[in-house]
């Protein structure tokens, strides 16, 4: 079914439970990545249903509508400031500010980005470890302290925080940029809630970075960790490495997995079918022998484990080892990447296994592959010698 181009949503920052009243606002889809919103009053629960059975939400969506229909018959791109534009120009813009009967929450400034970023972080239902790296770039703005209001978002104040986070040398290229992409998230919502007449961070260029190259387990080290004598939890968390290290699966997509609704058998092969908790991104991915020989030990129920003590105790077995790499739970997702891409499986499968919305992640992956080159070299001087 097509999606409706304007809609309307109620109590999108939750303020119904604690303050009685939410604020009903129209959601103008403009584009995959752009979304406008309209704040148009606060009410109570009942006045919202109300609302809906009226003819004002029925003119409020007609409105917009209308202005969209302008923009394509003029041939306008489907932006934001385009969509502004059309807006003032129809002379429809007259109610882009919320009623005044409000519900009573904390008086805030009307110009401080920093309380909408707050505001907006508390309202958002998402991972515990998602919230985490989020706020650590909302202290970071406070100890900055030159991006406070909404005027301060500008190029020249993006670039002052971009150098102001690599100074202390304590974050490398890739860790900054993770910077910018979290805080360009809310300079976004900014922008699409009218705070901001444009997104600051289109006039600047933040350098990609370069991650530190991989360093998944061998084969040879993999067979070490699989015959390793251990017990209890360090077992279990190797066990759950080697479960990941032949299904790809992230450690959260792991401790959410359930055979009996997930797994799917095609032929000889069970595949495991399902999206990123992460990202949301779709994976179709087989479980190898390997992680069914582990499936199998416990019954087709996987250990849980937290995040924390998983890694502790894979440091610990990293010692028993010997390695010279860091083991941890991540790691074994890079060593299924980096097996499967060593035995020619093409690489568009191989985004498909992990649910990478974006093969170029990838093909981070097949510059660590020195087996294949040297194996692929072999067969190239053989056909050149002959």
């Amino acid at each position: 079914m097509k999606r409706k181009l304007v809609t309307i949503v109620y109590d999108r920052r939750k303020y119904v439970p604690s303050k009685g009243k939410g604020l009903i606002e129209v959601v103008i889809y403009l584009s995959r990545e752009q979304r406008k919103f309209i704040p148009v009053r606060y009410v109570t629960p009942s006045e919202y249903d109300q609302f809906l059975e009226s003819s004002e939400a029925a003119i409020l969506q007609r409105k917009y509508e209308r202005v969209l229909d302008s923009m394509e018959l003029y041939g306008k791109p489907r932006t934001i400031e385009a969509f502004n534009e059309c807006l003032q120009a129809t002379g429809l813009a007259s109610s882009e500010k919320p009623q005044s009967n409000t519900p009573s929450v904390p008086k805030k400034s009307k110009t401080s980005f920093i309380d909408f970023f707050h505001d907006e972080l508390a309202s958002e239902r998402i991972e515990p470890r998602t919230r985490q790296a989020r706020e650590v770039v909302f202290k970071s703005l406070l100890t900055f302290g030159r991006i406070q209001s909404f005027d301060d978002l500008t190029p020249a104040n993006i670039l002052e925080y971009h150098k102001w986070l690599k100074a202390d040398g304590e974050r490398n290229e890739t860790t900054v940029k993770s910077y910018h992409k979290r805080l360009h998230r809310y300079v976004i919502k900014a922008f699409e809630y009218g705070h901001i007449d444009r997104d600051p961070y289109k006039a600047v260029t933040i350098p990609t970075g370069h991650s530190a190259e991989r360093r998944p387990l061998s084969e040879e080290e993999i067979d070490k960790l699989r015959s390793l004598q251990l017990r209890g939890k360090e077992e279990k968390a190797r066990d759950l490495f080697i479960f990941s290290a032949f299904t790809g699966l992230a450690y959260c997509d792991a401790q959410a997995f359930e055979f009996g609704t997930m797994a799917e058998k095609i032929g000889d092969i069970y595949y495991i079918d399902g999206s990123r908790i992460k990202t949301g991104t779709n994976f179709f991915t087989p479980i190898l022998p390997p992680a069914m020989e582990v499936l199998r030990m416990y019954n087709y129920r996987l250990p849980r484990l937290s995040n924390q003590k998983y890694n502790d105790f894979l440091h610990l077995i990293e010692a028993r080892l010997q390695l010279n790499k860091p083991l941890t739970t991540h790691l074994a997702r890079h060593t299924f990447a980096t097996l499967v891409l060593s035995q020619d499986v093409p690489i568009e499968n191989v985004a498909r296994m992990l649910g990478h919305k974006d093969v170029r992640t990838t093909q981070i992956y097949a510059k660590v592959l020195k087996k294949t080159i040297t194996r692929h070299a072999e067969d190239l001087s053989k056909y050149f010698h002959a």
